[in-house]
């Protein structure tokens, strides 16, 4: 592939960001796998916690080696030929150079919302899904934003993060809707060990209270996992106010084309597919729109005006 202009330089920082990711990840993983744990040992005792750490430990590894075919095939997404867009793939491939990371490969999603997401579980096994329709809202300045911000989920390592705290949290509230479909010999287990009606009581009080727990400790690190990919994602392409426009265009299309495939993948995406306002918004996996494209202005003022403060666009093309 050619290119106009010297090489771009490599992408310096983040290991701080990668050090607090991990951090934060480890905290994630052993509450949530705690939550199922807990729950197996309150309905099975000795047995039922054994159940719960075999069923963790092999979701957990499910997740690590098949998140991205998962991901993918979930949505339908297929790859998309080179030949097909061959300026996306260069601006993929561009954007992983920058990062320091082998190329993702590149699928299309099946649907008229404009959104993407990132999947995989490291740079070198790692996928960009854009959907049908972000053509036709984005010009390829604000597409090049889009994809550097997925990019810089990966670079980051939170693609393998989304996956499996969804996994876990998928898992908790899973039980808890099986249980209340079968369980009421189950929510009564314990009657002579822990007081009967109270022990019932003190079960069903977990079960409602997991599923939310689980979600609140999801959201803890997702919405912190797109800030930070919003940043990664301005200096990959150098030009915040690109990145912003796309997020207000696609936040705007949302609202008008919800995209309701699959909801427990709805953290992976750039903006909310699925779109929730009012008092739902509290709860979703992803930070308010109007709040990242602030701290995207405010990156491209300190930088002097978005992509002529490195290049971005203009020295792309």
């Amino acid at each position: 592939m050619t290119s106009r202009g010297p090489a771009a330089p490599a992408l310096k920082g983040g290991g701080w960001h990668r050090l607090g990711n991990a951090l934060k990840t480890t905290v994630l993983l052993a509450g949530l796998t705690a939550l199922v744990l807990v729950i197996g040992q309150r309905l099975g005792g000795a047995q039922g916690l054994a159940m719960a750490g075999f069923f963790a430990v092999v979701m957990n590894f499910g997740s690590y080696w098949f998140s991205d075919r998962i991901a993918l095939a979930i949505h339908g997404a297929q790859p998309l030929p080179y030949e097909q867009a061959p300026w996306l793939h260069e601006m993929v491939e561009r954007l992983s150079a920058r990062a320091g990371m082998p190329k993702p490969k590149v699928y299309l999603l099946p649907t008229r919302q404009p959104n993407a997401f990132a999947t995989g579980r490291n740079p070198s096994h790692a996928a960009v899904a854009v959907t049908a329709g972000i053509v036709d809202i984005l010009d390829r300045r604000e597409l090049e934003g889009v994809l550097a911000h997925e990019i810089g989920h990966v670079r980051n390592r939170d693609t393998l993060i989304g996956t499996v705290a969804a996994t876990l949290a998928g898992v908790i509230s899973y039980a808890a809707q099986m249980l209340f479909w079968f369980g009421g010999s189950m929510l009564s287990r314990g009657d002579d060990e822990e007081g009967g009606v109270a022990g019932a009581l003190s079960n069903l009080g977990l079960l409602l209270v997991a599923p939310i727990a689980a979600t609140l400790l999801q959201l803890a690190v997702s919405r912190s996992r797109e800030y930070g990919a919003d940043a990664t994602g301005a200096e990959l392409c150098g030009d915040p106010d690109a990145l912003a426009s796309a997020l207000l265009k696609m936040e705007n299309a949302a609202q008008a084309m919800p995209y309701d495939r699959a909801p427990a993948t709805s953290h992976l995406f750039i903006v909310n597919p699925l779109h929730h306002g009012g008092v739902m918004s509290l709860f979703s996996t992803h930070p308010p729109i109007p709040e990242r494209v602030r701290r995207l202005r405010e990156m491209s003022a300190r930088r002097g005006g978005g992509a002529r403060a490195r290049g971005g666009w203009e020295y792309a093309y």
